[in-house]
């Protein structure tokens, strides 16, 4: 039996979660401090590491990155009938958030060149019921901030960055997360730095740093009561519970004493896969990461894009056959199931060939040079170079 399930299991996986070897030494101390909800003392240094790292004005954890959203939406005040401009070729969490505060979304299209949302057009998109623009940071590669923070300025409105691949990326130096009104991050376990689930919320802008907290608290004002600036807390928002418990915290922390050594050995690994398969590319057989001069590369993801959709698919299966798990990534979401009835824009060509032809390629700290010279050569091999 030992030897057929080793048989059924792939020789590559796409992830496998990193263990740097404190965690469960972390976790022992919350445990035995008898403070294990929310907002203790593991928290407390997850916050302040990122606060004094990335200057971030004010950081909260939250339970995922999706959590990290919906208090964005609700900071924002979206109301029913605004209207919300997102990439269709991001995670359903990023447009959820919203849709649940009542918002129309806006779908943008993405690059020619990367899966980030097509600056050039966002302005095209804008009407007196837009209210906000959220860009995603797709593989931690930074959306030109520029432009969009301009147009922000320029029609009043909101932006919130998705930075759930983003941790430790950066535009023109400056940390992706730091530069819209608010933003969030994620730390599931496929992402660089992790706590199996769990999310941050960034605010950059202080008029919604009181706020958050109460939404953060089910609607009270309990944190200022644990620090003593009330004498009682009561129910004075809406909100929810989005606190992590400190057990969460205690693994993520962690994994950011050790964020150095796992970002030089993700980016070891990226640049492997970008030499091993640029004979390929060069061919005109797939295309590669772009990573344009403003942005940096926190190498969250290796994704190559197939000339078309049976490439793709022949390929995923070929590498699967050869005991490499390669997945595809995101579907368009406007054109899902959910939205595609209330969808009133045009065709958004770019995200739906990224839909169609993007393969994400294994990428963990534990991969080895030589599995990614093995992946590389299957994939020469495939294309018959």
């Amino acid at each position: 039996m030992g030897q057929n399930y080793l048989e059924s299991m792939s020789l590559i996986p796409f992830n496998k979660p990193y263990f740097t070897g404190k965690e469960t030494e972390y976790i022992r101390q919350a445990v035995e401090s008898t403070k294990i909800s929310g907002d203790g003392g593991f928290t407390k240094k997850v916050h302040e590491f990122f606060e004094s790292r990335y200057g971030f004005k004010k950081v909260l954890l939250t339970h995922s990155c999706t959590a990290a959203l919906e208090m964005a939406a609700i900071l924002i005040d979206i109301q029913p009938g605004d209207e919300v401009i997102i990439p269709s070729y991001t995670f359903v969490s990023t447009v959820n958030a919203f849709v649940l505060r009542g918002a129309q979304i806006v779908f943008a299209d993405s690059e020619n060149e990367t899966p980030n949302m097509d600056v050039s057009k966002i302005e095209s998109l804008i009407t007196t019921k837009t209210r906000a623009i959220v860009p995603v940071h797709y593989a931690g590669i930074a959306c030109d901030m520029d432009v969009i923070m301009a147009l922000a300025d320029k029609y009043k409105l909101f932006v919130i960055e998705d930075a759930a691949q983003a941790v430790d990326s950066f535009y023109k130096g400056k940390p992706l997360g730091s530069i819209g009104h608010l933003a969030a991050f994620s730390f599931h376990e496929t992402k660089n730095v992790i706590s199996g689930e769990g999310g941050m919320l960034v605010i950059n802008d202080s008029q919604f740093i009181n706020r958050a907290e109460i939404i953060r608290e089910k609607g009270t004002n309990r944190s200022a009561f644990f620090r003593g600036e009330i004498d009682k807390y009561n129910w004075v928002d809406i909100g929810s519970s989005f606190l992590p418990s400190d057990i969460i915290a205690a693994f993520l922390y962690a994994q950011l004493e050790n964020i150095d050594d796992i970002q030089q050995k993700r980016k070891q690994l990226w640049n492997y896969y970008f030499e091993g398969l640029k004979p390929v590319a060069d061919l005109g057989l797939l295309k590669l990461p772009y990573v344009p001069d403003y942005a940096n590369n926190n190498a969250h993801m290796f994704y190559i894009v197939c000339r078309n959709g049976d490439d793709r698919q022949n390929l995923i299966e070929y590498l699967k056959t050869n005991n490499v798990n390669a997945v595809f990534h995101y579907l368009s979401l406007h054109q899902s199931p959910f939205y595609l009835e209330k969808y009133k824009g045009g065709p958004l060509a770019n995200s739906d060939h990224y839909s169609e032809c993007l393969i994400r390629l294994p990428m963990y700290y534990e991969l080895q040079k030589d599995d990614i010279t093995l992946i590389c050569n299957l994939i020469r091999s495939f294309f018959k170079i």
